[in-house]
């Protein structure tokens, strides 16, 4: 991790010539010395607060006697909502992983509709998500009755996706750039300001391009600590992940068994009638 350099770090220690010129995904060539001025745009995280605050809503519920279901619901649907929202960021940050994101966020989605809906059908309009016998589950008993586990495993994954944000505003190994220095290049002695050297805004056809929004976002901080956070918290994202599996095959089973009862309470399947 500390060994490996930004991009930022390795153009300063070895600048590229006057006479380099970088070429993107295309193949159009540029000059070195354009793609600098494109990394001093300032950068929303907007995205941070939702997520470090998020701890405190229920406690303040709590301390001030404020706890509803409504309350309870709206957690839940805004946590889904944030974290679907950076989902969609790393997707569009990284379109190599973009599938792999898009299941995350339809697996965070459906095991916790499911979750809700089996608990509010089969428990009744009065029982919380977070109550989940062990009989049921002794996982999601832990995870959903122990606040601490609840905590830890809500904000380390958190956590892990926000660190990849940052990555991908810092690190040459999950975000090479498009733009690369090509030596020998036969339009090496072109000056700038021929078509060989156009200006960033015309490398690409839309500015919201994944190649525009690369060009923005590079090299703008350090990866050392961004990678340390990311393998850290990765376990437990995993374990995360692997919770939503187990929340979505319960809540399946526990509907599923409702309506098998159900149906054998109405007398279904009916023998069919003979010709």
């Amino acid at each position: 991790m500390g060994g490996v350099r930004t991009r930022k770090q390795t153009a300063r220690s070895a600048p590229p010539a006057n006479g380099d010129l970088l070429v993107n995904g295309n193949g159009s060539a540029h000059s070195a010395i354009t793609t600098r001025a494109s990394s001093e745009t300032p950068e929303n995280i907007f995205l941070f607060f939702p997520n470090l605050i998020d701890a405190l809503d229920g406690v303040a519920a709590r301390y001030f006697e404020q706890s509803t279901r409504f309350g309870a619901v709206l957690d839940m649907v805004t946590d889904r909502c944030t974290t679907a929202c950076l989902l969609v960021f790393l997707s569009s940050a990284w379109p190599r992983w973009a599938l792999l994101f898009q299941g995350l966020i339809s697996l965070d989605l459906a095991s916790h509709y499911m979750h809700m809906y089996a608990t509010l059908s089969m428990g009744g309009s009065g029982q919380s998500h977070k109550t989940v016998d062990k009989s049921r589950s002794r996982i999601l008993n832990l995870y959903y009755n122990n606040k601490n586990v609840l905590f830890a495993f809500c904000a380390l994954n958190e956590l892990f996706f926000i660190a990849l944000y940052l990555l991908s505003f810092s690190s040459p190994i999950l975000s090479p750039s498009l733009l690369q220095p090509v030596s020998g290049s036969p339009g090496s002695s072109v000056q700038p300001g021929n078509p060989a050297h156009p200006a960033p805004s015309t490398l690409f056809a839309s500015p919201y391009s994944a190649g525009a929004l690369e060009l923005a976002r590079a090299n703008k901080m350090d990866s050392t600590w961004p990678w340390i956070i990311t393998i850290a918290s990765s376990p437990v994202m995993l374990g995360k992940q692997f919770i939503n599996v187990i929340q979505l095959v319960k809540a399946s089973k526990w509907l599923a068994e409702g309506d098998i009862e159900s149906r054998r309470a109405q007398g279904l399947p009916k023998g069919r009638r003979s010709k």
